[in-house]
């Protein structure tokens, strides 16, 4: 949609009503998530999304608790308006990072990488804070309802970063008809344009995530590197990691292909040789493979080495043609949806 295209007041009231649920939830303007995208969604983007009604989230990633509760004060700082913070479950010190955002007031906790234990889960929750949790089948979308998550999100292999095996339009299809109606499900995963959210909302899900979308935002601290590589690429360039032997499982991660991504494939190959001829044990290859990533993601968001370090982008990167504030690009998904809406009934 053109932005100068007018869009009726009834389309942009037909939306509110859609997102009212998911909005009322994270106390926002509109039910628009931010996706934490670890070195990307730090202070300035969080409250830039969140000062421009949507609902931004610290990717807390690595951090230690004291580097969280910088992170936080610096965000506070720079929003008055409501924020959350996403975790990592298998952070070793996981409990002190949830009692850092508790002593900071934070509203929503996201816990992302698998299942929460149940200590932190309830320590969240005691604590005030809403918990949100990724549910990547409808089996674990129950058990995490009943171990006392507030909110879901399903998150589908369109997505940049660590991915699942299923994209978000089954998910969406086997897990919003049974979990819609008992709590907020919001969805992620390749959308990059507001007809597609409200194709969502209009099937039950309470709001979307969206990261990729996000990170041309001029508020975002990527490197200007890292961010000519999403202008530049298209859906099919962002592909998940290729795991060569079954017996060493590489963790799929979507991304830009790089020479990063192409080293990556022969730096498998190779350790596969050592540990054929003995020379590693299966465990040091294992260790090897894993490790060639380490620091990627910083060495192309922070350095803007963007041909070794990782460009983890999600399929929407397509979609992305420009620079441009944070709460243009909020306004711009809102209006497409709304002149989606308001093309019906003309």
């Amino acid at each position: 949609m053109d932005m100068n295209t007018p869009v009726s007041p009834a389309g942009f009231a037909a939306v509110d009503r859609l997102m009212a649920r998911g909005a009322a939830f994270f106390g926002s303007r509109y039910a628009l998530l931010g996706g934490a995208m670890s070195w990307v969604s730090e202070r300035n983007l969080v409250a830039a999304l969140s000062n421009a009604g949507a609902f931004g989230v610290i990717a807390c990633g690595a951090m230690e608790p004291h580097h969280l509760d910088a992170e936080i004060a610096g965000t506070k700082a720079l929003t008055d308006k409501p924020f959350g913070v996403n975790l990592i479950t298998m952070h070793p010190r996981l409990e002190q990072l949830v009692d850092t955002c508790l002593a900071h007031k934070v509203t929503h906790i996201v816990f992302a990488g698998g299942i929460p234990p149940g200590s932190a889960l309830k320590r969240a929750k005691e604590g005030g804070a809403k918990v949100v949790c990724f549910a990547p089948a409808l089996a674990l979308a129950k058990k995490l309802v009943r171990s006392g998550a507030d909110a879901l999100v399903i998150e589908g292999s369109e997505a940049g970063g660590h991915i699942g095996p299923v994209s978000l339009n089954v998910l969406a299809q086997e897990i919003l008809p049974v979990m819609g109606p008992e709590v907020p499900v919001f969805v992620a995963g390749g959308i990059g344009r507001g007809e597609a959210i409200l194709s969502y909302l209009e099937m039950g899900a309470a709001g979307a995530q969206l990261g990729t979308r996000f990170v041309c935002a001029s508020e975002c601290i990527a490197h200007p590197n890292f961010k000519r590589a999403f202008i530049r690429g298209a859906a099919r360039d962002a592909l998940p990691t290729v795991q060569l032997d079954e017996r060493f499982p590489v963790i799929p991660v979507r991304a830009l292909q790089n020479e990063g991504t192409k080293r990556f494939m022969e730096h498998q190959a190779k350790v596969l040789a050592r540990f054929q001829s003995g020379e590693l044990t299966k465990e040091a290859a294992q260790l090897d493979i894993e490790h060639f990533w380490a620091g990627a993601l910083r060495r192309a968001v922070i350095d803007g080495d963007v041909e070794n370090g990782s460009l983890m982008a999600g399929q929407s990167v397509g979609m992305v043609s420009r620079e441009q504030p944070a709460a243009e690009i909020v306004a711009e998904l809102i209006a497409q949806a709304a002149a989606a809406l308001a093309a019906r009934t003309a």
